[in-house]
Order: C-alpha cells, then sequence, then structure tokens
C-alpha cells in the first residue's frame, strides 16, 4: 500500500467507497450513502484525514476512536471529524455488519475556507469536539439531519445553476447545525457550568492539535508547553487534569502510531523511518519502539 494512505485526502476518502451511492462537487464536496463492506478493513487502522467529515448513523453501530480516545456510534447519532484528526474504525460488530447504514458528507479544508465559516467556534469554552466528538440527536434532529443530507444530495446530482454556490450556502448551514446540536449536548451534561475544567480543557484540545502537526519532529513535553506559553509543570498537570494521561504518554502514543503506520502501510526501510520520525539513529528508535510494544520494529513489520 502506498505511503499516502495514513494522511488521507478527500479524493482517496471517496476511492474507499466506490461501489456504495455517492453524489459529489469534484474533489472538494461528497456525500456518501453506505453500507459495510471489506473496504472498512483499510480503515482499521489511524487514519488523518484532511478534510472535514460528517457521520450519521441511521442504522447499525460502530466502535470508532478520535486522537486515540475510543466511542461507539449508533443508530440516530451523528459525529463530526475536523482535518487532523486521526480517525481509526476499532469495530464493527458481526451482528451489525449486515444492517450497518450511514451517510457521510465530506468536504475538503480548501473548499470549506471559502464559505466563511467560524470555526472557532468548535475551539470556543465549553465546546470540547474532541471529548465529544459523537452525539445522540433526538427524533427531531434526526429528521432536519435526514433532510439535510437528502437536499444536498439532490443538488449535487441535479443539473442546476450555481450549484456551488448553493452547496456552499447549504454546507454553511450543517456547520452551524451541527455545532448547535453538540452545544446543547454538552448544556444538557452540564459541561458549561465545569468551570474549574474548562481551562485544562482548552490546553488539552490545543495540545493535541500541536501533537498532530509536530509529533513526527517533536517529543519533549518542554516543546509543547513553550508553543502555550506555559511552563512544563503547569502544562503537564492541565493536561493529566483534562484527560487522566500524562502528556509524555500522549506524545508516545502518537509517534508509536506513526511508527507503526510506516512499517504497515509502507515501503520504506526501517533506516528511512528512523529518519522521517527524527530519531537520531536506528539503535534509538528500536529500543524506543519495543520499550512501547513489547517487540522491534522488524518483528512488528513481519508480524
Amino acid at each position: 500500500m502506498e505511503n499516502s494512505f495514513y494522511n488521507m485526502e478527500l479524493k482517496q476518502f471517496r476511492e474507499l467507497f466506490v461501489d456504495d451511492q455517492q453524489a459529489a462537487l469534484g474533489d472538494d464536496l461528497c456525500i456518501f450513502d453506505a453500507r459495510y463492506s471489506g473496504k472498512f478493513e483499510q480503515l482499521e487502522f489511524p487514519v488523518r484525514l484532511d478534510a472535514y467529515l460528517v457521520l450519521f448513523c441511521i442504522k447499525g453501530r460502530i466502535r470508532f476512536s478520535v486522537n486515540l480516545k475510543e466511542f461507539t456510534m449508533e443508530e440516530d447519532h451523528i459525529a463530526l471529524m475536523l482535518p487532523g484528526y486521526i480517525g481509526q474504525v476499532v469495530e464493527v460488530p458481526e451482528e451489525d455488519k449486515a444492517d450497518l447504514h450511514y451517510v457521510m458528507a465530506g468536504v475538503s479544508r480548501r473548499y470549506l475556507s471559502t464559505l466563511h465559516i467560524d470555526l472557532n467556534r468548535f475551539f470556543s469554552d465549553g465546546f470540547s469536539l474532541l471529548d465529544s466528538p459523537c452525539v445522540r440527536l433526538t427524533v427531531e434532529e434526526r429528521l432536519v439531519a435526514r433532510r439535510y443530507m437528502e437536499l444536498a444530495s439532490l443538488i449535487l446530482n441535479a443539473n442546476v445553476p450555481n450549484k456551488r454556490a448553493c452547496m456552499g450556502l447549504l454546507i454553511s448551514s450543517l456547520f452551524y447545525l451541527s455545532e448547535g446540536v453538540f452545544t446543547n449536548r454538552m448544556k444538557q451534561a452540564g459541561q458549561e457550568s465545569a468551570a474549574r475544567a474548562s481551562r485544562a480543557e482548552d490546553v488539552f484540545n490545543k495540545f493535541l492539535r500541536l501533537l498532530a502537526d509536530f509529533h513526527t519532529q517533536e517529543r519533549s513535553v518542554t516543546f509543547y508547553a513553550d508553543k502555550l506559553c506555559l511552563s512544563p509543570k503547569y502544562f503537564s498537570k492541565l493536561i493529566k487534569t483534562a484527560s487522566g494521561r500524562s502528556a509524555p504518554d500522549w506524545i508516545d502514543s502518537y509517534v508509536i502510531m506513526e511508527a507503526k503506520n510506516y512499517l504497515k502501510y509502507s515501503d520504506l526501510s526501517i533506516k528511512q523511518i528512523v529518519y522521517q520520525l527524527h530519531f537520531s539513529d536506528q539503535p534509538t528508535f528500536t529500543k524506543y519502539f519495543k520499550v512501547h510494544t513489547g517487540m522491534t520494529p522488524a518483528q512488528f513489520r513481519k508480524g
């Protein structure tokens, strides 16, 4: 498999679902009406999608992870993924495979940037998408979500003027609807009153975004603390408070996940992987990998 599998653009993601019903606007926007298939096996290893993705589960159940945190998506759940998030299908229960049915809307980063959506709302205080990327819709919300998806698919398949502009307005509306749904769920759960934890959550969310960009280059807590203008001690305390895991643990998890992807899905030699991950030499990388996985890189690749 090509080395580009791990960092996937919307065009590549579409190709995984080529056998499902699709409607698209070039490589910038697509709507999938999908069922379970063997293609899911290609998502059983972490994938970083460079696009925005809204998933609506109509029937069935999937266990998936977002940035190494696991969630369960069931009937009438909606999930939202942002560019740079690392997603993975952990399991599709055998009893759910036959009936699994979901709709997805994917939007490229480039296209969404032209729509002037205030994406800061998705990272504002009290709205921690990384903590809750998946929520259950009410009956009314489910009806609205289905109508959005149906209308988007209808427009994409129709020969109408100003199609791109029409879809831009519809997608903008869909994202603001999604933001409202997620925010309401968090308010219902009492998250709006958790002022004591808001600082830790804010730092944690920023840390994960930095980690997605720099984990192949930087593995020191000091680097990430400096980026957020915090002392390493205070930074570490906030990460532990927000996530229950230490900052080094998060850093190591990302690095090991990246290393496994290179070993499993690329033809790069171990020496080349060492270079890609900015280790000083191969013995250092081998020791690091074995400490965290119980096997050497060569053993993992053969297995």
